[in-house]
């Protein structure tokens, strides 16, 4: 696998770190770059979660479009991209119509599948080696992302799981060297996930963006 493809744990801690302002705003940028290398995360166990990595592929290239397209300032952070299309109408907040692919309903797809992601790391992290992954990436799996997806997705999705590598394996896969090593990064890792899932978590519920059809 080339370089450029190889997931990296510490590169995507780095850019959760970075994503979070001392004002606690999200900067678009540095989080889009975390999703990059989650993706490649998925990507790396084979074709087991391409049903939601394609997804986010394509959801992170519409995000990148705006934040380089004309009114792109506006896009700067989550904060500032909420106001501005709330502000603008540019959001379907009834049902799906002319701004289907908004900002906002783009990113609350990623931010859905945050939660499953952090969820299902942090139960890598504290569990023992004999735990089973398929189980763990359930659990996390039904208390999030399922919520937003069809019963044959959900069939499917489970069933995909049962053939998660050993937790020996993912750890191999995060190239951060020894077990404590992997567990000490997560340990950073996986609180920045959640501070930007939180924030982001809060403003969509204050400006009722939540359930964006």
């Amino acid at each position: 696998m080339a370089d450029a493809e190889r997931f990296s744990l510490s590169e995507v801690l780095e850019s959760f770190r970075s994503c979070l302002t001392d004002s606690g705003e999200v900067l678009q940028e540095h989080y889009l770059n975390g999703w990059k290398g989650l993706v490649k995360f998925m990507n790396s166990l084979g074709t087991v979660f391409s049903f939601i990595s394609k997804d986010a592929v394509t959801k992170i290239q519409i995000m990148e479009n705006y934040k380089s397209g004309e009114n792109g300032q506006e896009y700067l952070t989550i904060q500032s991209m909420v106001k501005y299309e709330v502000d603008h109408n540019l959001v379907d907040l009834k049902k799906r119509g002319d701004h289907w692919d908004s900002g906002c309903r783009t990113l609350l797809r990623l931010h859905r599948a945050l939660r499953w992601l952090q969820l299902f790391l942090e139960k890598l992290r504290v569990a023992s080696d004999e735990s089973k992954t398929s189980v763990l990436c359930t659990e996390a799996y039904n208390v999030s992302l399922a919520n937003y997806h069809p019963w044959i997705v959900r069939k499917a999705a489970t069933v995909a799981f049962y053939i998660l590598p050993s937790r020996a394996d993912f750890f191999e896969i995060m190239n951060m060297g020894t077990t404590e090593n992997v567990v000490a990064a997560l340990g950073e890792a996986v609180p920045l996930i959640s501070k930007a899932y939180g924030i982001t978590q809060d403003l969509y519920s204050q400006h009722g963006l939540l359930d964006l059809p």
